[in-house]
C-alpha cells in the first residue's frame, strides 16, 4: 500500500510536468504556522479595502477546511518571466506606454492555469479512482505561498513572494486540493534571503514596512488593481509610472537577477497591446470596447473605470516631473 501511494505521488508529479508546469510538489494541510502574523497584519489595517481577506482568514489559517476531506495540496509553479527589460522602455515608442507588471503581459493567467490545473485534477482522478480534486488559481482562501513552501518549492522572501531557488519569483502558483492518498514532500526550511534588503530598499513607496510585512495601502500593485475608489492626491503620486501592478521588488531580487530565465510557455506569449498599452486610447475606452480588447487579460480586474483612473494618474505624474 505504501509503495502504491509513493508511486502515485511520483506519477502525479511526472504528469504535472508533462502538462507544462515548471515545478510541482505536494504539501500537507496542517494549520498555518503564520496564523498569528496574519491576525496581526489584518489588525494593523494593512489589507486596505481587501475585506475578503478578513472573511477568508480562518480557512487561510486552516487550509484543510477549504475542501471537505482534503488531505494534501498539489502545488505547481509556472514561470512567466519574459526578460529583464520592460518593453515600455524600448526607444522610439511615443508616447511611451505605462508600465505593466510582467504577469499581465499575456492572456489572463487564471484561464491558462485553470485549464491546465483541471487537466492535472483529471490525472489525479485517473491515478486514484474515486478521488476528489478541486483547483485554485489565485482565488479563494488558499494560502498559496505557504503551501508552496511546504511542498518544497521555495521560501517566502522579505517581499512576501515565493522564491524558487532555481527560477526566482516570477512564477504563478496553482493548487489542486485532493483527498487522494499522496505523500507530502519535505518543506523548504531554509531562508536564503540572508541579510539582503534589496527589495525593501528599492520599493518606491516604502510599502514593505519590515521584512515580510507589506502595507498594501502603499503598494502600487494594490492601488492599481485592488483599490476600487478614485485616487486621492497622495495615492496618485504613489503610482508613479505604473499603469498596472509593479515589479520593482522582484526586479532587484538577486535570485531573479541571477536565475530568472524567459518562459517558453506558448500560452503565455507577450501581447503588445497589454504589455505596451496606449494611455490615450485607454482614456477613450467605453465598457464595451474595453471588454472586447481586454476581457481575457488581467486588466479586467480593475475594469475600464480602474484602468482609466490609472492612466490619468500616470499622465499627471509625467506632467509633474521636472
Amino acid at each position: 500500500m505504501k509503495k502504491d501511494v509513493e508511486g502515485n505521488s511520483v506519477e502525479v508529479k511526472r504528469r504535472a510536468l508533462e502538462l507544462g508546469f515548471d515545478a510541482v510538489g505536494i504539501a500537507s494541510l496542517e494549520a498555518s504556522a503564520h496564523a498569528a502574523e496574519l491576525d496581526q497584519w489584518l489588525a494593523a489595517g494593512y489589507a486596505g479595502t481587501m475585506t475578503y481577506l478578513y472573511r477568508q482568514a480562518e480557512k487561510r489559517k486552516h487550509p484543510a477546511r477549504i475542501m471537505p476531506d482534503a488531505k494534501v495540496a498539489i502545488v505547481t509553479l509556472t514561470n512567466y518571466f519574459h526578460g529583464p527589460d520592460h518593453p515600455g522602455l524600448a526607444p522610439g515608442v511615443s508616447p511611451p506606454p505605462g508600465k505593466v507588471a510582467q504577469y499581465a503581459w499575456s492572456a489572463d493567467y487564471h484561464g491558462v492555469l485553470g485549464r491546465r490545473l483541471e487537466r492535472l485534477a483529471a490525472v489525479v482522478r485517473e491515478i486514484a479512482p474515486g478521488a476528489k480534486a478541486r483547483c485554485y488559481v489565485d482565488a479563494g482562501p488558499v494560502p498559496e505561498r505557504e503551501l508552496a513552501q511546504r511542498a518544497g518549492l521555495g521560501w517566502i522572501g522579505k517581499n512576501m513572494m515565493l522564491i524558487d531557488p532555481d527560477r526566482g519569483s516570477f512564477t504563478f502558483i496553482g493548487v489542486v486540493l485532493t483527498d487522494a492518498d499522496l505523500v507530502p514532500d519535505l518543506p523548504f526550511e531554509a531562508d536564503r534571503c540572508g541579510t539582503c534588503r534589496a527589495c525593501l530598499d528599492a520599493c518606491p513607496t516604502s510599502a514593505l514596512v519590515a521584512p515580510a510585512v507589506l502595507d498594501a495601502r502603499r503598494c502600487i500593485s494594490y492601488l492599481t488593481i485592488e483599490h476600487a475608489a478614485e485616487f486621492g492626491e497622495a495615492e496618485q503620486n504613489l503610482v508613479g509610472e505604473w499603469l498596472f501592478g509593479c515589479d520593482v521588488c522582484q526586479d532587484v531580487c538577486p535570485w531573479n537577477v541571477r536565475f530568472a530565465r524567459p518562459t517558453r510557455d506558448v500560452e503565455l506569449g507577450v501581447r503588445s497591446d497589454v504589455a505596451e498599452p496606449d494611455l490615450t486610447a485607454l482614456l477613450e475606452e467605453n465598457p464595451e470596447s474595453f471588454q472586447r480588447r481586454f476581457g481575457d487579460t488581467p486588466f479586467e480586474r480593475p475594469g475600464v473605470t480602474g484602468m482609466r483612473r490609472n492612466a490619468v494618474a500616470v499622465l499627471v505624474n509625467r506632467q509633474r516631473r521636472p
